[in-house]
């Protein structure tokens, strides 16, 4: 090996991690030893003798040898064989000498790698590190495969936004030509952007376009978030971001030129920059829907394209109008129709010209679906939420919404944990389907406290399993312990009972409110409930609930009024009840438009001392006014609730089964704290018959979205009745009923925090009776439907 090659090598090795590797037996350079230049030509080869070798067997470098006895000494040859051997990465030093007719081979081994060990390092953890790096117990040892490892580790601090890091190779040596490898590393602080610049834009600015994509410049409120930190894949994401939020608003020409991050001379920080070309604005000039599959009419499709003339272009119309088409079809049975669109552009006028053309594409079925990468999961949780089974047309929107399954599950990692893709047969017409995942821990341990105004300070502890044993069964156990209250809470879930499409649990449940400003009494239920539901389709389900508990109604203040004290005690409950739910929200989580109803009836009287039927109805109808304000956090949303007790056998109904107003069920009034009172205190005793209905319009705030913060404005009317006096002890209580609606007002904030979201609202009465009680500030915990 050359001088200048070994030269190479130690300066590859010196620069990484931007310090030199400390070695404790420098490696000497072969340039300095004999090797084939120093032989003289002529004559043949009598012997090859090889020496030095402690661990090599003498064959194995002869059989690297170019040469052979009774071949004639070619210095040709001989360079050649010196190459060989030292890219063979086993040798420190290798010579190649003639001494009289007989050539001698004489090497120096490198070392034996008996352990690995990671030093300083706590970003990454030794298992990880020892997974990627080449050098292992029992490896030869190479300055090249520690350069490499070295470039490995420092890929891998880089991965998890540490690019300040360093990482310093060293050797131990130890008895018999073995070492130890150390490698000294030096996380150094995460490297976060600092700065975020767009060029080129026009009609949006910088603000703007740094609310659009995911990455964020560093600020001391994202230490729960890694949205600020560098990462490569999260900036082709945002070149994908910004260029659906320009279709979205009509410049069909928009482009991202370039996305270049730099590291600051400091390499603390790195200014990222996006140049984009934005081009011009794009309106739709005509829109039409054409059919060439026979019996499949384009005039019965063009209602399905959210889209009209005069409109401004949108990407994401276009995709929901291909996307309802080809729903259509399938449903009419043609389920090779394929759905193309043509999106003819006047750059003159700056308009487009849309077709949607429906068109027979090819004859292709499942052959058969193969699952893998689990380890954990079983096969059949995964089967059953793909769309496709062996026999079926192979249709893409069904393998889009299959993978979107997976993900929606939680079981495989966020980023490339679920993947779908084709593999040819030896059929021309079939295919099989390649069903590829990413397994993630699903357990879930929750700890977190805060404050609300129902339950006053209060904590919370839970443990979930969303994938029990790899079956897809969720189990889940939870504690809250308040000031005013307590709730213990197990509960299992079996999202595919029997095989079926049967949603079958049970919960056991214990739950304590405490006497406080709100009530004159404190109540407690303990039991359980099985649960059996069934999903007809995508957007209805239905469910159905016997539960039986115990209710306590006890420590009554003193100076409660006899129509509270008169219901001490306690009450069974076995009730039979079913919901039936039309559920069309674009999103269950954060809904910005569709609309829910919820339809239930129970029925308790099979035993127990409570009997009575109770109906329900729940709705809320949301719409996006992002057309408008240009922003999809401004949303308003309709809620309705109405419901109705109805006692039978004579039954009366009692505190534990009425329903309360005031609170989360109507802003401006204290829990319960509207509707029906005793005269003789004042006191809330709930009501039959209710009915409310909410008005809200949510917007956004001018802090940073990453916050989790947005505001509310809201009308709240609701009304509270059905409760008639009693008799006790030969006294009649007199009852304050007021059907008359109570209204509110008012505005607040909603925080989507890591433990929950929390609604802090100020709200003002705005008409109200006689012993209602009002609450303007509020703090609550969860959404109001």
């Amino acid at each position: 090996m050359g001088r200048q090659s070994l030269r190479r090598l130690r300066l590859a090795l010196m620069t990484t991690a931007c310090l030199a590797p400390v070695f404790l037996a420098p490696v000497a350079p072969a340039a300095t030893l004999p090797h084939s230049a120093a032989a003289a030509t002529g004559g043949r080869i009598a012997a090859i003798e090889v020496r030095g070798n402690q661990r090599i067997d003498a064959s194995t470098i002869l059989s690297y040898i170019l040469l052979r006895p009774g071949d004639r000494f070619s210095q040709r040859r001989m360079d050649l064989s010196l190459k060989t051997l030292y890219a063979t990465g086993l040798f420190h030093t290798v010579s190649l000498t003639r001494q009289g007719n007989d050539l001698v081979v004489d090497v120096q081994e490198n070392p034996v790698v008996n352990q690995v060990f990671f030093r300083g390092n706590s970003v990454l953890t030794d298992a990880n590190l020892k997974k990627v790096v080449s050098l292992k117990p029992g490896s030869v040892f190479t300055p090249a495969a520690a350069a490499a490892d070295t470039r490995t580790i420092l890929d891998q601090y880089a991965k998890q936004g540490h690019y300040s890091a360093t990482v310093t190779p060293e050797i131990v040596k130890l008895p018999e030509n073995r070492v130890n490898v150390v490698f000294r590393c030096h996380d150094g602080p995460e490297t976060l952007i600092s700065r975020i610049d767009f060029i080129g834009n026009r009609h949006y600015g910088q603000t703007r376009l740094r609310e659009v994509i995911s990455s964020r410049e560093n600020a001391w409120f994202r230490f729960l978030s890694s949205s600020d930190e560098y990462n490569p894949e999260r900036v082709k994401y945002d070149e994908a971001l910004l260029s659906r939020f320009y279709f979205h608003h009509g410049y069909a020409d928009f482009k991202v030129k370039s996305a270049t991050a730099q590291l600051a001379p400091d390499r603390k920080s790195f200014f990222l920059t996006f140049v984009v070309d934005e081009g011009p604005r794009y309106h739709i000039a005509s829109v039409k829907v054409e059919s060439s599959v026979t019996n499949l009419s384009a005039k019965s499709l063009r209602a399905l394209v959210p889209i009209e003339k005069g409109d401004i272009f949108d990407g994401d119309a276009i995709q929901t109008a291909v996307k309802n088409i080809s729903k259509a079809a399938q449903n009419r049975g043609f389920a090779f129709a394929q759905v193309v669109p043509d999106v003819h552009e006047n750059h003159a006028n700056h308009t487009i010209d849309l077709t949607f053309r429906v068109v027979e594409g090819p004859k292709v079925y499942v052959n058969d679906v193969v699952i893998r990468g689990n380890t954990r999961t079983e096969d059949q949780v995964i089967r059953r939420q793909v769309e496709l089974a062996p026999g079926d047309a192979y249709n893409q929107d069904a393998v889009d919404q299959s993978k979107q399954n997976l993900e929606n599950l939680g079981y495989f990692k966020k980023q490339d944990g679920v993947k779908i893709a084709t593999s040819p047969t030896s059929t021309p017409d079939r295919v099989n389907l390649d069903v590829d995942v990413a397994e993630q821990a699903t357990g879930q341990f929750s700890l977190g406290g805060g404050y609300s105004t129902d339950l006053g300070a209060l904590a919370n502890i839970g443990l979930s399993q969303n994938n029990f044993l790899g079956t897809g069964i969720s189990a889940s156990i939870s504690a809250l312990l308040a000031q005013k209250g307590t709730q213990f809470n197990l509960g299992v879930t079996n999202p595919y009972f029997l095989g079926r499409n049967l949603i079958a649990g049970f919960d056991l449940f214990r739950t304590d409110t405490y006497n406080s400003t709100a009530y004159v009494f404190s109540e407690r239920s303990i039991g359980g409930d099985l649960r059996l539901g069934f999903r007809y389709n995508d957007h209805v389900s239905q469910a159905f609930t016997y539960t039986l508990s115990t209710r306590d109604i006890y420590n009554i203040a003193s100076s409660a009024s006899l129509y509270i004290l008169s219901e001490e005690g306690k009450t069974t409950l076995s009730q039979l009840g079913t919901t039936l739910t039309f559920d069309y929200r674009n999103n269950r989580i954060d809904p910005s438009s569709g609309e829910i109803l919820a339809l239930s009836g129970d029925f308790a009287g099979l035993g127990g001392t409570a009997k009575y039927i109770r109906l329900e109805a729940r709705g809320a109808y949301y719409i996006p006014l992002e057309r408008y304000f240009g922003d999809k956090a401004w949303v308003l949303e309709f809620d309705g609730h109405v419901g109705k007790i109805f006692g039978i056998e004579g039954y009366r109904t009692t505190l534990a089964d009425r329903f309360f107003l005031g609170g989360d069920s109507m802003l401006g009034f204290q829990t319960g704290g509207a509707g029906p009172h005793d005269t003789q205190y004042g006191d809330s005793i709930g009501g039959n018959f209710i009915w409310t209905q909410d008005t809200v319009l949510h917007f956004p705030l001018p802090v940073s979205p990453d916050l989790g913060v947005s505001g509310f404005a809201f009308t709240d009317i609701g009304s509270l009745t059905g409760v008639s006096p009693i008799t006790v002890n030969g006294q009649t209580l007199g009852v304050y009923d007021n059907a008359a609606p109570r209204i509110s007002a008012g505005v607040g904030v909603a925080w989507n925090t890591p433990f929950g979201l929390i609604d802090l609202s100020y709200a003002q009465p705005i008409k109200k009776y006689k012993y209602d009680q009002v609450e303007q500030f509020r703090v609550s915990f969860g959404t109001r439907f």
